[in-house]
């Protein structure tokens, strides 16, 4: 039976969601709204002379080949991230749910990396796989593989993946270990007592069961990708070698704070977060089928 709350006055369910429509206004609308009106301006790199151009920085960005080159490679980034974040999570999740003794050290241990801030990772991974000082990159070399993320752009592209994965992969972990856990495991054991072996029990039961977190996890690893990965970019390759690996959150923040274009730099955060609204949509439309609540 359906269960609904009734309340005795009108106003009360708005005093409730006050605080959140005041967060979500401050810090999303009011700012969206100001990079809509900057990115019909332009605007000298003090913000003393400003003047009217309407979709002129939009016409500029889809005529230049740096900006469009950014597109596909983040699109490649963004697939990557949340392709092995998400399978690298559920690998460690189904093992750690198998765990008997020790599982609560286990799943801490996997649990420890979503506490390190994103530029800190960035520079553990630059460290580990610096050409001259790191020792993966030594271990590397050793195995007859000249390692340079510096200079190679598929391996900057690697390095910055595989921070970013190991960044976010525990905040996955997290969901799966639940979404495991919540499976009765009478499904389990009379699956295995027909004789269904683990991988078969594990994709005719756990997976199916597991689909509403996976596609969550979709969403968010996709966001991810596009947003927050801004500083594991600036502070492992600082979108180099060249522009390889200069995803559109950072060239917002590049062509911005760096190269002082306010109008252009704000017309790339309104088609930024278009592209990022459309996927959403596209994924809650069309992927959300396919989910098995």
């Amino acid at each position: 039976m359906e269960k609904r709350v009734h309340f005795k006055s009108s106003w009360l369910p708005w005093v409730l969601l006050a605080p959140q429509l005041v967060v979500i206004a401050v810090f999303f609308f009011w700012p969206a709204g100001q990079a809509l009106l900057q990115s019909l301006q332009q605007q000298d790199a003090f913000g003393t002379s400003v003047q009217w151009v309407g979709l002129q920085n939009f016409r500029d960005l889809f005529h230049d080949q740096s900006y469009l080159g950014s597109f596909q490679v983040t699109a490649k980034f963004s697939l990557l991230v949340a392709f092995f974040g998400i399978a690298l999570s559920l690998v460690l999740a189904v093992f750690a749910d198998r765990v008997g003794r020790g599982a609560l050290a286990y799943r801490t241990l996997l649990i420890w990396p979503y506490a390190v801030a994103p530029a800190v990772a960035g520079v553990v991974w630059l460290f580990m796989f610096a050409p001259s000082i790191g020792i993966v990159s030594y271990a590397l070399r050793e195995a007859g593989m000249n390692w340079d993320p510096l200079l190679n752009s598929d391996h900057a592209m690697a390095l910055i993946v595989m921070a970013a994965v190991w960044k976010q992969f525990s905040y996955n972990f997290l969901f799966f270990v639940a979404g495991l856990q919540s499976i009765p495991k009478s499904l389990i054991e009379a699956a295995a007592i027909d004789g269904a072996g683990p991988w078969r029990r594990f994709w005719t039961i756990q997976f199916p069961l597991l689909s509403p977190t996976t596609f969550f996890l979709l969403v968010i690893n996709i966001v991810y990708a596009f947003f927050d990965t801004f500083a594991i970019v600036d502070a492992a390759t600082k979108g180099g070698p060249g522009k390889d690996t200069a995803i559109l959150v950072y060239k917002v923040y590049f062509d911005g704070f760096k190269a002082m274009d306010l109008g252009g730099s704000a017309a790339q955060s309104v088609v930024l977060m278009a592209i990022v609204v459309g996927l959403t949509v596209f994924q809650f439309r069309f992927v959300e089928k396919r989910v098995k609540y």
